[in-house]
C-alpha cells in the first residue's frame, strides 16, 4: 500500500514538474525576439536595434521620426507592462483590473485629474513635439499588432490585455512624477497637525530654519488626520539625487566630468531604461523611462545634463469656507462663487463602479472630498483645495525634454529649459567645448504673501498666487568660480536668492561629502565620479559619535558597543556591526526624545532626522525630559537607555554576539514588483532584495523607513540610476541602473544589473556597441513593409 501511494506521489510530482515546465516554455515564447527582421507600417527607412550582453538597445533610424517611432517599439519589447501599469496610475484606473485594493490611489489620481490635465497639455505643445510623440505611439503600437505568444505575465495573472497607445499616455507620467517628486502637501499637513499640539517653539526645533554650519549652496485636528491617512503617500515627496560636475581645470583630461543620480523608490522593474539613439539630428545615450520617447537624462553628441529636484515650494493647500446658505458654493474675496463639479466613474474589479465627485475652487481640486465624510480643518464648513503647479494646462515640460535632446550650447540648453514646467529640478550642464552650469529650471507660484509653510485661508485673497516666478529670476550659475558645481537637494543659492522658492532644503549632509571629496581630487577622473557615487561614510555619525559615546552604558554588551563604535571609522559597509549599532541607536534616540511631546503623530514625524537629535542633545535639551513622567530625564540618560533598546533589538533580530551583527543583514536594498511580488511563489524572484553599504545620508544613497517596525532599516529608496559623463570622450561615458533592462520576469535580463549596481560597477554605452569577449550582439532589424524581404515561395 505504502509503494502504490509513493508510486502515485512521485507521478503528481513529475506530473506538477512537466506542467510547471511547460507553463514556463509557454510564457518565455511571449519574450519579445531581439533578433531577425520586423516589418513593421508607418516606418519611414529601415532601422536597426542592436542588444549588447546587458541588454542595452541602440537603435539607428534614418530619420527623428523613425527614431521615435522605433523607441516606441523597443520600450514595448522590453518593459510592455510597466508602461501601461504607469499609465493606469496617471490615469485613476488601476482598480479595473486589481480591484477594490486600489480605489485609494484611483479616488486621489481622478481629485487630482492628472490625466485630463495631460489631455490639455498635449494641446500646448509645438507640432515639432507631437509629432515625436505621435511617432512614439505609432511604434508602440506597430508592437502591439505584430506581437506573438503570451503577453507578459502580469496580463495574464489580471487577465487582460493592454489598450492601443495614446500620445496622452506619455504625457500623464510626467505629471505623476511631479506629484512624486512634490512633498509640499505632505509637510504643510504635518506641520498643521503638529502645530496644533506644540509650541511655536518646539515647532522651531523640529523644523529649524537655520543650522549651526553654513549650508552649502549651489550658486555663489482630526479631519487632518483622516485626509493624512487617505493619501497614498508613497507616491509623494520621495525625490533626492545627487550631482556635480567639474570644469577641464579640475579633471585630467582637461574637460569637464559631469556626475549624477537620481534617487527614487525602488522597484521592479527599474524606472529607467538605458539605451542609445542615433539619428541624423543627433546621437543620444542614457536613461529614458518606458512610455516617454525622449531621453530624461543623458548625453547627445556636444552636451551632457543631470537633474536633482529643488524641493522648492510648488503646493499650497487652501482652506476654502463653505457659504452657509449654499453648500455649492465657497467664499472668495469677491463673495460667494460655485465650486466647478464632475462626477467620476471607477470601474472597480469584482465589484459595482465606484462613483466621485469631484468639486474644484479657484485654487484647485478639492483633496480633502478624498475622505469620506471629512469637514474640513476648523470647523464642519470647510475643506481644503490644494493649488499644484503640475496642474497647469499649458504645461510644456515634455517640449522642452525634446528640445534638450538636441541642445548644443549653453544658449540653446536654457532656451530647452525655458519651457520645462514642472516638477522643479535642478540642472548641472557641461559640453565639448568645457563649459559648465547649473540652473533651476520649473515653476514656482509668486504669493501674494506667506511662505507656504502651513494652509492658507483660501477666502481671505491675502496668499494668492500671481503668476509664477519668472525663469531668468531662478538661480543659475555658467562656468562659476572655482570650476565646481555641486548639488544635492541643498538650498540651490543663498537666501537672498531663494526666498520665492521655499525653505524645505534636504539636510546637507550629501552636498557636505561631495565637498570634502572633490576638496583632495584636484584633478578628477572618470573613475573617482563613479566612486563618490558610492561613497558609504556618514557624515551624521561622524557629527553625533562625539556626543554618543561620552555616555556611560548600563552593562558590558553597552561597553562593548561603545568601544566599537569608538574605533569606527564612520562607513555604513553592510560587512560589518558598527552601522547597525549607530543607526538602530540613533531610531532608538529619536523615540525617547520627542515621541512624548508627538503623541499619536509621533509615527508620522519619526525618522532619523540627526541633525535635529545633535540640536537636542547640545542647544535644546529640554527635550531630553519625559514629560509623561512625573521626575526630569537627563540627556545622558535618555542616551543610555536608547542604546540598550537598540542592542535589545539588534540581539532579538541577529543573535546576542555583536560579532555575527551585520549592517547588510538589516540594511538590504527592497526591489518589489507591485503585483507579481504579492504572489506566491513567484514572488521569490519577481521581487529583488540585496545587501547594501550605505544610509539615508551617505552619498551612496539607501534610506529605509524607520517607523516601519517590522523593516526599519530595508532600504526602499536610493539612487536608481548613476551616469558620469566623459566630455573629453563621451563614449567613455559610465552608466547603470537598479534592476535589468527587461521588465519580464523570465527575462535573463531582468534583474541582471542589480549586482553590478549594488558594487558600484558600471557600462558604457557607445555609438558603436562594443561587445566583451565571447559576448553576442543582438540584431534586430525594423524595415517598412516595402522593404520586407518575400516570402519564401
Amino acid at each position: 500500500m505504502i509503494r502504490k501511494l509513493l508510486a502515485v506521489l512521485a507521478l503528481v510530482l513529475v506530473a506538477l514538474s512537466l506542467a510547471a515546465a511547460a507553463g514556463l516554455y509557454y510564457l518565455r515564447t511571449g519574450l519579445a525576439p531581439t533578433e531577425g527582421i520586423v516589418s513593421l507600417p508607418g516606418l519611414g527607412a529601415p532601422a536597426t536595434v542592436r542588444r549588447d550582453g546587458a541588454g542595452v538597445a541602440y537603435v539607428n533610424a534614418a530619420s527623428a521620426a523613425d527614431g521615435w517611432y522605433a523607441m516606441g517599439f523597443v520600450h514595448a519589447q522590453d518593459r510592455l507592462w510597466q508602461m501601461d501599469f504607469q499609465r493606469r496610475i496617471g490615469a485613476g484606473r488601476l482598480s479595473e483590473v486589481m480591484g477594490p485594493a486600489s480605489l485609494a490611489y484611483d479616488r486621489y489620481m481622478r481629485t487630482l485629474g492628472l490625466y485630463r490635465v495631460a489631455e490639455r497639455n498635449l494641446q500646448a505643445l509645438g507640432p515639432q513635439t507631437r509629432a515625436a510623440l505621435d511617432a512614439y505611439a505609432a511604434g508602440v503600437n506597430a508592437y502591439l499588432k505584430q506581437r506573438t505568444g503570451p503577453l507578459p505575465p502580469e496580463f495574464l495573472l489580471l487577465r487582460y490585455e493592454p489598450e492601443p497607445w495614446r500620445p496622452v499616455d506619455s504625457l500623464v507620467w510626467g505629471r505623476v512624477m511631479a506629484l512624486q517628486l512634490a512633498d509640499n502637501m505632505r509637510q504643510e499637513l504635518l506641520r498643521a497637525r503638529l502645530s496644533r499640539k506644540l509650541s511655536p517653539q518646539q515647532m522651531a526645533d523640529l523644523y529649524p530654519s537655520t543650522v549651526r554650519r553654513e549650508q552649502p549652496t549651489t550658486v555663489a485636528a482630526a479631519d487632518l488626520d483622516r485626509l493624512w491617512a487617505a493619501l497614498p503617500l508613497d507616491l509623494m515627496g520621495t525625490g533626492a539625487s545627487n550631482e556635480w560636475a567639474v570644469d577641464g581645470q579640475r579633471s585630467v583630461t582637461g574637460k569637464p566630468v559631469l556626475a549624477n543620480d537620481p534617487h527614487l523608490r525602488f522597484i521592479m522593474p527599474n524606472l529607467w531604461y538605458l539605451a542609445r539613439l542615433t539619428t541624423p539630428q543627433a546621437s543620444l545615450a542614457g536613461a529614458t523611462v518606458p512610455g516617454i520617447p525622449f531621453f530624461i537624462l543623458g548625453h547627445n553628441d556636444r552636451i551632457a545634463w543631470g537633474m536633482t529636484t529643488t524641493h522648492g515650494d510648488t503646493q499650497d493647500l487652501f482652506v476654502e469656507r463653505i457659504d452657509p446658505s449654499d453648500p455649492g458654493r465657497y467664499a472668495t474675496p469677491d463673495g460667494p462663487r460655485a465650486f466647478v463639479q464632475r462626477e467620476e466613474t471607477i470601474q472597480v474589479r469584482g465589484e459595482a463602479p465606484a462613483t466621485l465627485v469631484v468639486r474644484e475652487t479657484r485654487h484647485g481640486p478639492v483633496v480633502s472630498d478624498i475622505v469620506s465624510g471629512t469637514a474640513g480643518v476648523t470647523s464642519g464648513s470647510d475643506v481644503l483645495s490644494l493649488g499644484f503647479a503640475a496642474l497647469a494646462g499649458d504645461d510644456r515640460t515634455a517640449e522642452a525634454l525634446h528640445l534638450l535632446n538636441y541642445a548644443t550650447d549653453w544658449s540653446s540648453f536654457l532656451a530647452a529649459l525655458g519651457k520645462f514646467h514642472s516638477p522643479l529640478q535642478n540642472f548641472a550642464y557641461a559640453d565639448i567645448d568645457g563649459n559648465i552650469g547649473f540652473a533651476v529650471a520649473g515653476r514656482v507660484p509668486l504669493r501674494r504673501s506667506g511662505d507656504g509653510r502651513l494652509p492658507a485661508p483660501g477666502w481671505a485673497g491675502t496668499h494668492e498666487w500671481n503668476g509664477w516666478v519668472p525663469f531668468d529670476q531662478l538661480p543659475r550659475a555658467f562656468n562659476p568660480p572655482g570650476g565646481v558645481i555641486v548639488n544635492a537637494n541643498n538650498k540651490p543659492a543663498p537666501d537672498a536668492l531663494v526666498q520665492a522658492l521655499g525653505s524645505d532644503w534636504d539636510s546637507t549632509y550629501r552636498a557636505r561629502r561631495i565637498q570634502d571629496l572633490l576638496a583632495i581630487e584636484p584633478k578628477l577622473t572618470v573613475e573617482a565620479a563613479a566612486a563618490m557615487q558610492n561613497d558609504a561614510l556618514s557624515l551624521p555619525a561622524r557629527d553625533l559619535l562625539g556626543i554618543l559615546t561620552q555616555v556611560e552604558p548600563h552593562d558590558d554588551r553597552g561597553r562593548r558597543a561603545v568601544a566599537l563604535l569608538k574605533t569606527w571609522d564612520g562607513r555604513m559597509d553592510r560587512r560589518r556591526p558598527e552601522p547597525l549599532i549607530f543607526a538602530a541607536w540613533l531610531r532608538e534616540l529619536n523615540r525617547l526624545l520627542y515621541a512624548d511631546e508627538l503623541g499619536p503623530l509621533f509615527a508620522d514625524y519619526w525618522d532619523l532626522r540627526p541633525d535635529v537629535v545633535e540640536l537636542m542633545l547640545t542647544q535644546r535639551r529640554q527635550w531630553c525630559d519625559d514629560v509623561s513622567t512625573p521626575g526630569v530625564e537627563t540627556c545622558e540618560g535618555r542616551v543610555a537607555a536608547a542604546l540598550e533598546r537598540a542592542l535589545d533589538w539588534i540581539a532579538a533580530r541577529q543573535g546576542g554576539s555583536p560579532a555575527g551583527w551585520r549592517w547588510g543583514d538589516a540594511h538590504a536594498a527592497r526591489l518589489p514588483h507591485p503585483v507579481l511580488g504579492k504572489v506566491w511563489p513567484v514572488n521569490r524572484w519577481a521581487n529583488q532584495s540585496i545587501p547594501a553599504d550605505g544610509d539615508n545620508y551617505t552619498l551612496g544613497r539607501a534610506g529605509g523607513a524607520i517607523g516601519d517596525e517590522r523593516d526599519p532599516f530595508g532600504a526602499i529608496h536610493g539612487a536608481s540610476y548613476r551616469a558620469v559623463y566623459d566630455l573629453s570622450d563621451l563614449d567613455n561615458s559610465r552608466f547603470m541602473q537598479a534592476s535589468g533592462q527587461s521588465g519580464h520576469i523570465l527575462s535573463s535580463h531582468y534583474a541582471d544589473m542589480l549586482r553590478r549596481w549594488r558594487e558600484g560597477r558600471m557600462i558604457r554605452i557607445p555609438v558603436e556597441p562594443a561587445p566583451a569577449p565571447k559576448e553576442k550582439i543582438a540584431v534586430l532589424k525594423l524595415v517598412p513593409p516595402a522593404a520586407s524581404p518575400p516570402a519564401k515561395p
